[in-house]
């Protein structure tokens, strides 16, 4: 909504220039024009929403495109009679043309971004990104648990068959697809899997501890989320250091919000570089999935660790 305001009081800020002299007189006429176009652009914003839930429901493209630019005309209309009231504007004919062309184009436009942001949920720039992050955790994850459970099948079979079962387990979260929305307990609960097979092949090596608070688990974000940045902590603190690698998972209700820390202790020296690609795909998917509602932080802190941060809205999950 703050964008399509902003993007409407420009079209029309930058239209006033050409009647002005001076810039007093450009905040003048702003100020008063403002008066009648925000009324009117609330009004269709308030349409198009509704719309949307109509959308879903099935209504043919072809007709909501032409209620969009009909409400966009009819808002038109109502400036061009709010502008008359304001003395900004004649009765003549070619300002109404003028006001509700400009209403029904600008209608369109922002229309066709909505429409264009509702289908670039997941752009195909991050699935490619994910697909290939997939690619890379599979073939050398794979190995080693397997390896592990091949080396636990005789000391310890019931050891091996956890492992078993908790790798078919991320394994079927990797098929249920990158664009699924799933519950932060579920991808908390999927973490814990991934890092107790890790836990079978280090040892001593990994110290791990959680601090869950309950009620943020019903926060809604996109499956495989926190399992790549778990495994980032593994790659880049853990393995490479000979004594191994403390990591710790927090999540907690902050002011309406989830608020989820990854922190994991950095081997001294030089720290292994890696490309980030586990980062950006995290940071793209939760801004497509919250907009402006995320924030996403990652990097070194005090005390030779690296930090991940994430805060989420915090809303119920809708049951299907």
């Amino acid at each position: 909504m703050l964008r399509t305001l902003l993007f409407v009081h420009g079209v029309v800020a930058l239209g006033l220039c050409f009647r002005v002299e001076t810039l007093r007189q450009w905040l003048v006429d702003v100020s008063v024009v403002v008066a009648a176009v925000l009324p009117a652009t609330l009004v269709w914003l308030l349409a198009a929403c509704a719309l949307g839930r109509a959308a879903r429901r099935g209504v043919p493209l072809g007709a909501q495109w032409l209620v969009m630019c009909g409400l966009g005309a009819a808002c038109g209309a109502m400036a061009w009679g709010l502008l008359i009231v304001l003395g900004q504007i004649t009765d003549a004919v070619p300002g109404a043309v003028a006001t509700v062309g400009s209403g029904t184009a600008l209608a369109a436009a922002v229309f066709h971004w909505l429409r264009q942001r509702t289908r670039l949920r997941l752009p195909a720039g991050t699935q490619a990104r994910l697909a290939e992050l997939q690619s890379r955790i599979r073939p050398h994850f794979l190995f080693n648990a397997l390896n592990s459970a091949i080396a636990l099948v005789r000391v310890d079979p019931a050891q091996a068959e956890a492992v078993l079962e908790d790798l078919s387990e991320l394994f079927r979260a990797a098929l249920v697809g990158s664009g699924e929305r799933v519950t932060l307990g579920d991808e908390v609960e999927l973490a814990q899997r991934y890092l107790a097979i890790e836990q079978v092949r280090f040892g001593d090596r990994l110290k791990v501890r959680w601090k869950i608070d309950p009620l943020v688990a019903s926060a809604r974000v996109p499956s495989l989320l926190l399992q790549p940045l778990v495994e980032n902590a593994v790659k880049h603190g853990v393995e490479p250091s000979p004594s191994g690698g403390d990591i710790r998972i927090r999540a907690q209700a902050h002011h309406g919000q989830a608020l989820v820390t990854i922190t994991n202790t950095v081997p001294a020296g030089r720290p292994r570089k890696g490309h980030g690609m586990a980062l950006h795909n995290v940071r793209d998917r939760l801004a497509l999935l919250h907009d402006l509602d995320m924030r996403f932080e990652a990097g070194p802190i005090e005390g030779g660790r690296f930090r991940v941060r994430l805060l989420i809205p915090l809303v119920k999950a809708q049951r299907t």
